[in-house]
């Protein structure tokens, strides 16, 4: 792998394998979740999602090409990613066989939103590495910029969806699609306002 005298490459190289095996999982976990969806605008959603996660799969395959490294090298990290994937894959399937479609849903948003949680933070980290520059740099960056936006969506407005179908099903009223998706949140300050909007949107709409 190329050199920075800034980081710790033996490290980023363990990062990168994780973050290419988080994708995978994704692929998986998005497969099944658009299985359980019950709402429609969601399972949409969960299908655009899932081809920007296969895309993601590939663009971090041109940077392994790019750096020389084995797409299938093993790591414990890696191992673990791999574990909790397809634990949440799992989850989804158990759901579905045993609860109604409703709560298989929710359990499918709730395991999404954790499969994004890391995934969010492999390219956060990738962006960190970015910034210090060299020639690691170099063949980071195009993939982090390709990516980034696409992980902060997913993560934020699924989280938005989590959250309103759980409202919905304790009886209160929610606002579907969430406000994150109406208003196009990229951001954590853009969930934060997003959420805090919901009052005057639930307003609108009685």
């Amino acid at each position: 792998m190329a050199r920075s005298r800034n980081v710790n490459t033996e490290q980023v190289h363990e990062l990168l394998l994780q973050a290419l095996e988080t994708e995978r999982g994704g692929i998986e976990i998005y497969t099944a979740a658009i299985k359980a969806a019950v709402n429609k605008d969601l399972k949409k959603e969960w299908g655009e999602y899932l081809e920007e996660t296969r895309t993601h799969e590939q663009v971090l395959m041109r940077v392994f090409e790019q750096l020389g490294m084995d797409t299938e090298e093993a790591s414990p990290g890696r191992a673990v990613v791999a574990h909790q994937g397809a634990s949440l894959v799992k989850a989804i399937e158990m759901a579905m066989k045993t609860d109604k479609p409703e709560a298989a849903e929710l359990v499918a948003a709730e395991c999404v939103v954790l499969a994004e949680t890391k995934d969010h933070q492999n390219w956060e980290l990738i962006g960190k590495v970015v910034e210090q520059g060299g020639e690691l740099a170099k063949v980071l960056e195009p993939a982090y910029k390709a990516v980034e936006s696409d992980e902060d969506h997913h993560l934020y407005h699924t989280m938005g969806w989590c959250r309103e179908l759980w409202i919905q099903s304790l009886g209160m009223p929610a606002v579907l699609p969430p406000p994150e998706e109406v208003k196009q949140v990229e951001t954590a300050i853009g969930a934060s306002r997003a959420e805090q909007a919901r009052e005057q949107m639930l307003g609108r709409k009685h």
